[in-house]
């Protein structure tokens, strides 16, 4: 039965993300801010219109305990004409209304034009007049108002009175409501060129991002070439050049895959060859089978030099192929002398011996040399000399085998240490051809080069020289 999968959900991109966070934060610090400057302006209002009150209240309370009519300088009679009096001196604001009020009189007005006329609505003034507290806030036809009350009262029975002051605040609060929504749009307006802003910004920053994955979409196994451009110094430019330096393995990776395979097909496919036709020819003869046997052991056994050459090849590109540590060149160049001197029956000559203690890989650089001291065995016959010898420098340490054999015609110098060049002729050699190739992987895995020096009839020398740095950060390590 067939099963059904269901369709994943698209991710966000990080463009629109990053705008959405950014929108976010200036959305909410606008309206926090707005909140924030509302219940301020809101609680600056009451402040002032507590204060005004307050300061009315204070400044009658100063006359009626002077008791003296600042105008004509004689004092008052009765509460009403003190009320009065003060009634008259006052400038008051357009959101504000005063009154004195008298039992006998009832309420005194300015004659001006007031937001409401308190006197005349005694569903307001009274509850005023009769609250015990001296002040509050009272809805009317015009909007909230608070007020405050001064009580007077004279030395005769039923000489009292009061004075009473409203503020409106309304149209403040109006006022407050217009800045608010100013805020509001100037926030908006923000929100809206942030969000402009952030869609560009972003883009430009996450352009390395697309194009590392479109890069990572369109690299197969047969194209690793793709690169990014790398500009600036931040850390997507850190990003694009680490996915950069990973295709640079990856290339390497598999070119060495591809030249591995390669290699192992075009070589093993001889020796194979002959297995399968000595195999098939293979018949009841003693003497032929045994032939037959002894020809293809020695074909597996040069197949399995050819593999084991590869595999070598193949791991001189990987970084941990070679091991530097301080090594005594004197001795090494001894032991060198001492195993080479099996490999033939050759007049072996210690031609040099450096001195001092270098950075190598002795292993390696064994290898390589034991290496060269075959290929010389290969090309000199019995009893022929062959040289080798070390030199330290303050910059290189250098190891060569030098012998007195047909040499190299120019035209093959280089050719000669690429994979599978055996030479202009068979000669003595013998192998894959692999052998030059792995002194030269060796050598430049330590940083360093082989040399030949070679005329036709007159031999060759063949020497490896490696820098003398450290294997930190390329500084130089002093020879001691």
């Amino acid at each position: 039965m067939p099963t059904t999968t269901e369709p994943r959900m698209r991710a966000v991109p990080a463009r629109v993300r990053i705008m959405g966070w950014l929108l976010l934060l200036v959305a909410v610090v606008t309206v926090s801010t707005t909140l924030v400057t509302y219940n301020l302006l809101l609680r600056e209002v009451d402040s002032d219109v507590n204060a005004a009150l307050e300061q009315e209240a204070a400044e009658l309370g100063q006359v009626l305990a002077e008791g003296v009519d600042r105008a004509t300088g004689q004092p008052f009679p009765d509460v009403r004409s003190a009320l009065s009096a003060h009634l008259r001196r006052q400038y008051v604001d357009d959101d504000e209304v005063v009154l004195a009020w008298t039992p006998s009189s009832g309420p005194i007005l300015q004659d001006r034009e007031e937001p409401f006329r308190l006197g005349e609505s005694p569903a307001v003034l009274d509850p005023i007049l009769a609250d015990p507290a001296r002040s509050g806030s009272v809805e009317t036809p015009a909007g909230e108002m608070r007020w405050i009350r001064v009580d007077a009262s004279g030395t005769r029975e039923g000489d009292r009175g009061s004075f009473v002051v409203g503020y409106f605040v309304d149209r403040d609060r109006a006022e407050i409501a217009t800045t608010v929504r100013t805020l509001l749009f100037v926030g908006l307006l923000g929100l809206v060129l942030a969000g402009a802003a952030a869609w560009l910004v972003a883009g430009q920053i996450l352009a390395p991002v697309r194009l590392v994955r479109r890069a990572a979409a369109e690299i197969t196994e047969h194209d690793l070439t793709r690169r990014i451009p790398v500009d600036g110094r931040d850390d997507v430019a850190a990003l694009a050049e680490q996915f950069n330096a990973m295709l640079d393995r990856l290339d390497l990776a598999f070119a060495t895959q591809r030249r591995f395979l390669d290699d192992a097909g075009h070589e093993l496919r001889t020796p194979i060859t002959i297995v399968l036709g000595h195999l098939e020819l293979l018949d009841d003869d003693p003497v032929a089978r045994a032939e037959a046997i002894r020809l293809c052991v020695d074909e597996l056994d040069r197949m399995n030099r050819i593999v084991g050459d590869l595999l070598l090849l193949a791991k001189a590109e990987q970084p941990d192929f070679v091991t530097l540590a301080p090594t005594d060149v004197t001795e090494l160049t001894s032991d060198l002398y001492a195993k080479v001197r099996t490999i033939g029956d050759r007049r072996w000559r210690l031609e040099a011996l450096g001195e001092g203690q270098v950075p190598l890989d002795e292993q390696r650089t064994t290898q390589a040399v034991v290496q060269l001291a075959q290929n010389a065995v290969q090309h000199t016959e019995d009893g022929d000399e062959i040289l080798i010898g070390s030199a330290v420098t303050e910059d290189t340490v250098s190891f060569w085998v030098a012998d007195h054999g047909p040499g190299v015609p120019r035209e093959d110098a280089e050719k000669i240490f690429q994979r599978f060049n055996r030479g202009p002729s068979g000669g003595h050699r013998s192998g894959a051809g692999l052998g030059l190739a792995i002194v030269c992987a060796i050598a430049e895995a330590q940083h360093g080069l082989v040399r030949l020096e070679s005329a036709p009839g007159h031999g060759a020398r063949f020497t490896i020289e490696i820098p003398v740095h450290s294997a930190e950060g390329g500084t130089p390590w002093p020879v001691s």
